[in-house]
């Protein structure tokens, strides 16, 4: 399965922008998907993550109330829709697919498969 991540960019202090992951092929209900970012210098961390079956979601307290994540099962893509967007939220997004569901959706090693980032940045 290949992810392709894409809707990064340059933005202000409070603006929005919407992520976009598309999977290359179907996925299957016991799947998972999430969006973790890494800044500069720091540790990729988790985001988000949606379960493919019932749409469930978990996000961080960081972006609780800003962003939301979401999926269209129909397009294989998943979204992450960030709004008042802080400088803090500066950073290369991921997406990863963990193709069962493991439920440990904070934890990398979770995940089967990743995009290759695309850039979110964030002026002050």
């Amino acid at each position: 399965v290949q992810l392709q991540a894409s809707g990064g960019g340059l933005v202000q202090t409070g603006g929005s922008l919407r992520l976009s992951c598309a999977a290359s092929e179907r996925l299957f209900s016991n799947s998972a998907m999430a969006w973790f970012r890494q800044a500069l210098g720091k540790e990729r961390e988790f985001v988000a993550a949606v379960r493919w079956s019932g749409g469930s979601t978990y996000s961080t307290t960081v972006v609780k109330g800003r962003f939301t994540i979401s999926r269209d099962i129909a397009k294989n893509t998943m979204y992450l829709q960030m709004n008042s967007l802080k400088p803090e939220d500066t950073a290369v997004y991921y997406c990863a697919l963990d193709r069962d569901d493991t439920g440990t959706y904070y934890y990398q090693g979770s995940y089967d498969y990743w995009g290759q980032g695309t850039q979110v940045t964030v002026s002050s």
